[in-house]
């Protein structure tokens, strides 16, 4: 493992050694390609509030939270903090074990994109802790305090106790959060990743009884909401059964894959990849990206994405990747992204040393339901309900 705590499609950053994404966000139409210039953009514009409602599937408790979606880019939902509780947009983020909000002394989004901020003084249930939260990016540090309170999710899953970073500096975010409307990250991560080794918001909410199971699911929307259900997962959001793969490491949700193929033709063999719903799309040695795009006649742009001529899209073959002897293709479908004015691979090129080659980012994830089994230290993958 490389010696970094995250490394974005932003920049790397330090400290603890570890790597992490940052989902890429797309803008539409003609300020896509902008958004991905100098892989300095994260979440763009038009973000809704979303709603949380309450579930139960057959027998123990869980939770679903919705989780927006715009231009199949953009995925995020409502986490509550304090009491009485604030409301903060989120990246549920499967490649981070933190949950971090910015502080009402940031300035961050100044009258460009006002941040919805956390007012400790406005909560009775704040307990100050003060030790420093830091995540240093390679454009600059995102920063500010901890600070103790109980987290809802849902209709009335309160979780006490919970270390969250106050930010007060996102500067390592750059444009794409000063653009964006999103808000903070949770992380759905293993606490081995989290800063200072504090408890995960998943974690405390099990061992405080709140939750059937140890286990979470996504279903990410196509042009809809979807969902995460915390606790357990839904059986009406997927088709076929679920396939069980274990994981290798875990501190990220770290899978070994056996090969990656185009029209049969074996490109890779067994690697280590990233099951992350923080990232929007399929990130891969720059290598195999470009030989992809070669293979699919797509063109490589100055800001390293590829564009390819939306005619082709019905004629291109799937991407299959093979995990744990069972092939899961990608058809193209669901691997270009179209902005009504062009279209690029949802592949991106990214070197990430000697960790882990590969990161089944949102492209993946839309494709296949994924269940997050912490008990059992697997994923679950099966094919997602239309």
């Amino acid at each position: 493992m490389v010696d970094l705590s995250l490394v974005s499609l932003l920049g790397l950053v330090s400290p603890a050694s570890a790597i992490k994404t940052i989902k890429l966000k797309k803008t539409p139409d003609e300020d896509f390609v902008g958004a991905f210039f100098e892989r300095n953009a994260m979440l763009m514009e038009h973000a809704q509030t979303a709603e949380s409602r309450f579930l139960r599937l057959g027998e123990g408790k869980k939770e679903n939270v919705v989780i927006n979606d715009y231009a199949n880019a953009q995925y995020y939902g409502v986490v509550e903090v304090g009491t009485p509780t604030q409301e903060f947009r989120v990246i549920y983020d499967t490649g981070s074990s933190n949950l971090w909000v910015p502080d009402k002394t940031c300035s961050c989004g100044g009258f460009i994109a006002r941040k919805h901020k956390f007012d400790a003084a406005s909560s009775t249930s704040y307990v100050e802790d003060g030790s420093e939260f830091k995540i240093q990016y390679g454009s600059g540090p995102v920063s500010g305090k901890f600070g103790v309170d109980t987290v809802t999710m849902g209709d009335d899953l309160a979780v006490t106790g919970i270390h969250f970073g106050r930010i007060s500096d996102t500067s390592g975010l750059g444009f794409g959060y000063l653009m964006g409307k999103f808000d903070g990250i949770f992380g759905l991560g293993f606490k081995s990743l989290s800063i200072d080794g504090v408890e995960t918001v998943f974690d405390a909410a099990v061992e405080q009884g709140l939750l059937d199971k140890p286990v979470f699911a996504f279903y990410l929307g196509n042009d809809s909401d979807g969902e995460l259900t915390l606790g357990g997962y839904d059986n009406t959001r997927y088709t076929g059964d679920l396939k069980t793969v274990q994981l290798s490491h875990e501190d990220y949700w770290q899978i070994d894959i056996d090969g990656l193929a185009i029209n049969g033709e074996e490109l890779d063999g067994p690697a280590s990849a990233i099951v992350d719903s923080g990232t929007s799309l399929l990130a891969m040695p720059p290598s195999k990206a470009d030989a992809i795009a070669n293979k699919l006649g797509a063109q490589k742009m100055f800001t390293g994405q590829y564009s390819i001529d939306c005619n082709l899209i019905n004629s291109l073959p799937d991407v299959t990747f093979k995990i744990n002897g069972v092939d899961y293709p990608l058809p193209a479908s669901a691997y270009v992204l179209s902005t009504g004015k062009m279209c690029l691979l949802g592949f991106m090129g990214f070197d990430m040393g000697m960790g882990p080659k590969y990161i089944l980012g949102d492209v993946f994830m839309r494709v296949y339901y994924t269940v997050f089994d912490v008990e059992n230290g697997q994923v679950m993958f099966a094919d997602a309900a239309k």
